[in-house]
């Protein structure tokens, strides 16, 4: 055991109109020393779940998913700070290997396997597990990329490996699930225009089909049934969609000017 006392932790997450899915996110945080909750104009019951759980609340307006992760890591009362979503729940195996990370870091920023629930499964293959997310780190050495969305922790360091899953339990209906993706992909299209990348017909036959050969068949995707089927055919939806979203973002710009 170190002479030194473990270093304080702060589980830090972003909100709006995230009711049905907090209680169960905040009880499997109860090993963290802070619960910080930064909501971005929730009409739920959101606030009031937050607050009744002892989490510190913070409202802020919407930043884009990058910049709002980062506000509220920089407004957690310790260096240490796991990220999560409200849809998401750290289970006990886990709780526990970040607890004996903290004790005795190898790293300033660790990752995790991170398993998805998709129709009904827990998939455990393809796109869907493990899904390697880098969501605990020492605040001084990472931070939040300012993407709009698909965001990501930046770091400079060879990262630690957590054991046990982060579960991503999504309670969507399929169709929601598929409105989500809409809005991100035109996110993510705006995003690259933005960026002064450009598009051609050759990235939307291209895109989709590497993405299918990697996760269905290479990563496994198909040991995991219909849900598998699903989950990698909408991730290369997703890729052609965006690509076509930016073609049509180039056409507007050359109409225009």
């Amino acid at each position: 055991m170190s002479d030194h006392p473990r270093a304080g932790l702060s589980a830090v997450l972003i909100t709006r109109n995230a009711a049905d899915q907090l209680e169960a996110c905040l009880a499997s945080l109860a090993f963290c020393d802070e619960i910080l909750v930064v909501d971005s104009g929730s009409s739920d019951r959101t606030c009031e779940i937050a607050q009744k759980a002892g989490a510190r609340l913070i409202a802020k307006d919407w930043l884009g998913f990058g910049r709002q992760k980062q506000f509220a890591v920089e407004q957690a009362r310790h260096d240490w700070v796991l990220c999560i979503d409200a849809d998401e729940r750290v289970s006990p195996l886990l709780a526990a290997s970040i607890a004996s990370a903290i004790e005795a870091p190898v790293s300033p920023v660790y990752r995790m396997p991170r398993r998805n629930r998709f129709l009904g499964r827990w998939l455990g293959h393809g796109e869907g597990y493990p899904d390697w997310s880098a969501r605990l780190f020492d605040r001084r050495s990472a931070r939040w990329s300012d993407d709009p969305v698909h965001e990501k922790v930046l770091y400079a360091v060879t990262p630690g490996t957590l054991q046990g899953d982060l579960l991503h339990e999504s309670a969507e209906s399929l169709r929601d699930y598929l409105d989500k993706q809409n809005r991100y992909t035109t996110l993510a299209a705006q995003d690259l225009f933005e960026r002064g990348r450009s598009a051609t017909v050759l990235h939307l036959l291209v895109s989709p089909l590497v993405r299918f050969i990697k996760f269905y068949l290479f990563r496994l995707g198909f040991l995991d049934g219909l849900a598998g089927l699903a989950h990698t055919t909408i991730g290369c939806m997703n890729s052609f969609m965006k690509y076509a979203k930016l073609i049509e973002l180039q056409r507007m710009q050359k109409k225009d000017a």
